[in-house]
């Protein structure tokens, strides 16, 4: 997962707890490095690539329909309410399905038992955050310029804090499967497609944003000269 521009106002729940960084970005981490955005929006399974190969950022990504739009839109209404709770059951599933996740996170590479991680207040917050990228990415469905540019700086700033797009789509599968509860009769396979068919389009385009920022910091690296001296340090 930073936004900017104007969008619809983010829940005050959200506010409250913490200050919103980079953002899914969440789509979704705490990199070793810092904490941060880390593993959360975080791959559909996909490997770094070599160069040569295909990857995301060169498939067409498939507009949502407006049918779909209008179904998220409606079931975001009830999921908000839970948005603290959601953002925690997502990411303890994570960690249970995809423990290799943790190793991206500073303050949960450690952690064994993952019930307590259910009443961290630092999995709470990050949690919110990931939400909070969720919310701004529902609120700009009706405008993909937006919403593209939000999604590629979430990526940009996952290659920054070492967070690969491996792990970018397994966030989606834990919110479905987190807010199905929640919505209860209101849930339908249709809602279902919608929601994945989101995601889809959201991590891609990070992927996009990921693979730029790895071309830029390449194409902006210079190798140290060998032909200077190396410098030696003398006392005065």
């Amino acid at each position: 997962m930073h936004e900017s521009g104007c969008e619809a106002p983010v829940t005050s729940r959200i506010y409250s707890v913490a200050v919103l960084p980079l953002i899914f970005y969440n789509l979704l981490v705490v990199p070793v490095q810092s904490w941060k955005m880390g593993c959360a929006i975080s791959g559909l399974g996909l490997v770094a690539k070599t160069q040569g190969d295909i990857r995301d950022e060169d498939v067409a990504v498939t507009k949502l329909s407006q049918e779909q739009i209008e179904m998220i839109k409606e079931s975001w209404k009830v999921i908000q309410e839970d948005i603290a709770k959601v953002g925690i059951i997502m990411f303890v599933r994570l960690f249970e399905t995809h423990p290799e996740c943790k190793d991206v996170f500073f303050l949960f590479r450690d952690v064994e038992d993952l019930e307590r991680l259910r009443t961290s207040k630092e999995l709470r917050a990050h949690g919110l955050r990931v939400m909070s990228f969720i919310e701004k990415s529902v609120a700009r469905l009706d405008q993909l310029e937006r919403l593209d540019q939000l999604a590629l700086d979430l990526g940009r700033g996952h290659y920054r804090y070492n967070a690969p797009p491996k792990y970018y789509g397994y966030v989606g599968v834990e919110f479905i499967r987190a807010v199905q509860p929640i919505l209860k009769e209101k849930w339908t396979d249709e809602l279902e497609e919608a929601w994945k068919a989101l995601f889809l389009y959201v991590t891609r385009i990070m992927k996009k944003g990921y693979w730029e920022e790895e071309r830029n910091q390449h194409n902006n690296y210079v190798e140290p000269s060998k032909d200077k001296p190396e410098k030696k340090h003398t006392r005065l």
